[in-house]
């Protein structure tokens, strides 16, 4: 299963990511990234983390202005995953 980095703000969005069995891990500072197919950040500060570096290969989303259920469509556009 992907497994997932999201911003600790973004509860909403982990609490969706998981209903569709993701494995989430809370993205507290940029070593917890690091084995992340995808990152989902606040946008409040978009290279806060240095995410935005050649340092994480995986895809980053911005969730600024996204419901946790567009956040999930990204996703799954993201890593190529069938919506269920």
């Amino acid at each position: 299963m992907p497994k997932i980095g999201v911003e600790q703000s973004l509860t909403d969005v982990q609490q969706e990511l998981q209903s569709k069995g993701y494995e989430i891990v809370q993205l507290r500072n940029e070593q917890d990234s690091q084995g992340c197919d995808c990152c989902v950040i606040t946008g409040q500060d978009q290279n806060v983390m240095g995410m935005q570096n050649a340092a994480f290969e995986g895809s980053v989303i911005n969730a600024d202005g996204m419901t946790a259920q567009d956040v999930c469509q990204q996703v799954e556009a993201k890593l190529g995953r069938q919506q269920q």
